[in-house]
Order: structure tokens, then sequence, then C-alpha cells
């Protein structure tokens, strides 16, 4: 009885298509993990955008704070204290029975 034995060649071309099907993707996978655009980078993606967006809020509380300050500036509300203070602080004078209170940077209170 002949038995028919592969030869070594086919058995070499048998296994050359999974092994290149199980690097492609290895390389895939590592990219889909690790690449450019891959989880780990969106994952810094959205703590970033998260952290930026606890800025933006700060930033935006700061702003609308300004503006109504400098809305009581305006000519048409303007607050009589309020230039009373900013006058004072610039021109760095102060009424004679004021008393000033300076904390230890020097700046007055």
């Amino acid at each position: 009885m002949n038995l028919i034995r592969p030869s070594r060649n086919l058995r070499l071309r048998d296994a050359l298509v999974p092994l290149v099907a199980a690097i492609a993707i290895a390389y895939f996978a590592y990219h889909a993990m690790h690449g450019r655009y891959g989880f780990i980078n969106w994952l810094a993606l959205q703590d970033r955008v998260e952290t930026l967006h606890g800025e933006l809020k700060e930033v935006r509380g700061e702003r609308e704070r300004l503006e109504r300050r400098v809305a009581l500036l305006r000519p048409e509300s303007l607050d009589p204290d309020l230039l009373d203070e900013r006058a004072r602080a610039t021109l760095g004078y102060a009424d004679p029975n004021e008393i000033i209170i300076l904390d230890r940077s020097g700046r007055k209170r």
C-alpha cells in the first residue's frame, strides 16, 4: 500500500497563510491600542478634554465677574463707590480720615 506523504513544501505553504494573518492581526491590534489614534491616546484625549472644560468654566466665570465690574464703570450706570475705589487705587490717594493697613506683601487693604 502506497501512502501519499505531503511534501515538506506543502506543509510550509499551508502554514504561511495563517502566519501572515496572525502577524497582520497582531500589527493592527497593537496600533488599535497604542497607535496615534489608538484607545490609550483616546483615553488621554478624553482626560484632556475634561481638564480643559474645567479651565473654560473658570475663565468664563472670571470674565463674567470682570464684565460686571466694567458695566459698573460705564457712564450710563456709573457706581460712585467703585469709581472712588478705582481712582484711589490708581492714583495712590487716601482720605486723611482713613486708616491704611498694609499686609505682608505691601499692598493696601
